[in-house]
């Protein structure tokens, strides 16, 4: 059997893994995508932060952009750090929210690109309060409902 050493080298936004005459290149969107696939099933993750752009993005294409948020840096040795911009929900423990999203993203990304993931920094960039709305919401129907059975 012989040994055939793994070359590592980066090229602009891909990295490329050269085993002898095979080569795997993982794109830094790739990773981004598995990442806020990976935070957004977070409970207490309202939406991820993607700024104006990437809300402009969304608008036109009709499609849900799933590396918003996202930035991932892909470093020669198979290595990577992950920022992750998020919006969280009003109620949710933020220091809970967080750590779930860094073990998500960490078992996800590695699990499924086989690269190491050194760091992922939560940003939390606001709270929503879309949720709180819509109980007040359904609190003000159920005394409009009670009004009019009490009417009857």
């Amino acid at each position: 059997m012989s040994e055939e050493k793994k070359v590592v080298k980066k090229e602009e936004d891909e990295i490329v893994i050269n085993e002898g005459e095979n080569n795997i290149e993982i794109s830094d969107d790739v990773v981004a995508v598995i990442s806020g696939m990976a935070a957004s099933e977070v409970s207490g993750v309202a939406e991820m932060a993607g700024g104006f752009a990437g809300g402009i993005s969304e608008v036109l294409s009709g499609k849900k952009n799933l590396a918003k948020g996202i930035k991932v840096e892909i470093l020669d040795n198979k290595e990577t750090r992950i920022d992750v911009n998020i919006i969280v929900e009003y109620g949710a423990r933020i220091p809970d929210v967080a750590f779930e999203i860094q073990k998500r993203v960490k078992k996800s990304v590695e699990n499924m690109t086989g690269l190491n993931v050194l760091e992922v920094n939560v940003h939390v960039q606001g709270v929503s309060m879309a949720q709180l709305e819509n109980k007040e919401e359904e609190k003000v129907e159920v005394k409009e409902e009670e009004k009019e059975t009490k009417k009857k």
